[in-house]
């Protein structure tokens, strides 16, 4: 029996590979990661120090777009409800490489999501039937703040992202189910990698001639597209009073 990781570059999928391995032998531990060509550089890194200290073998997947690319093909912008770029560079790519490589008696599937993401577990034990899924952090539980203690008593450092204070490793900071506050936060930190996006968005708006945007206003109480321009403009011009800056939103590429 193989025990497949989906290894997002992640610390949770990390700890998750470790309760793997802790159970089975690393020979039967397979690390799955599906690069979408928008990773922040550091995430390389982590993966391969956090595949080397699992002792699982690393399987390297790529479609060979970015996710804006995936936009501009489907001509569809992703947002919080729709999104081709996880569904076809991260879903469909690793299901494809999965169909292709174990019959379902073969293997058993592990996601890193934590016992405050059960409800997402569902959702994804339901796409990847008839495949086994399991959640190792569940249960027993642990959170992100155990999972970086763990961490650094391997001696491994966590990704930069989580040091400036993004909440995952995915996509370079950026992410289209991200809320008001990781935006505001991408802007901040890395201002050159907001203004490509925000000047990505801008070129698919006028691709489509449509006014899609990844953000929405909710001010006055009705609900609207918010371009990253406008959002950066409010940031500079401090009317956060008018976004809301608790909302982080969650990435969620291993369920649909």
């Amino acid at each position: 029996m193989k025990h497949v990781v989906m290894f997002s570059g992640g610390i949770s999928s990390w700890a998750a590979a470790k309760r793997v391995v802790e159970r089975y032998e690393p020979s039967d531990t397979v690390l799955v990661f599906a690069d979408t060509k928008m990773e922040d550089e550091d995430l390389y890194r982590f993966l391969n120090e956090a595949s080397v200290n699992t002792g699982g073998e690393l399987v390297r997947l790529k479609d060979g777009r970015t996710p804006w690319e995936v936009f501009f093909d489907k001509r569809f912008l992703g947002n919080t409800r729709v999104d081709p770029c996880s569904r076809i560079l991260k879903r469909e790519l690793i299901r494809s490489w999965l169909d292709q490589t174990y019959q379902p008696n073969e293997c058993i599937i592990y996601l890193g999501m934590d016992w405050t993401e059960e409800h997402r577990f569902i959702r994804a034990q339901r796409y990847w039937e008839p495949y086994q899924v399991e959640a190792p952090l569940i249960d027993p539980p642990m959170d992100k703040i155990q999972q970086l203690e763990w961490l650094a008593s391997e001696g491994i450092l966590p990704p930069r992202l989580y040091e400036m204070g993004f909440p995952h490793n995915n996509c370079g900071g950026f992410c289209i189910k991200a809320g008001h506050a990781q935006f505001k936060l991408l802007l901040e930190t890395m201002p050159d990698r907001y203004a490509y996006h925000e000047a990505q968005e801008q070129k698919i708006r006028e691709f489509l001639d449509k006014d899609v945007a990844i953000l929405r206003d909710r001010t006055g109480g009705k609900l609207r597209p918010l371009t990253m321009k406008e959002f950066r403009e409010r940031v500079i011009a401090d009317k956060c009073d008018t976004l809301d800056l608790f909302e982080w939103g969650g990435c969620a590429c291993f369920t649909p």
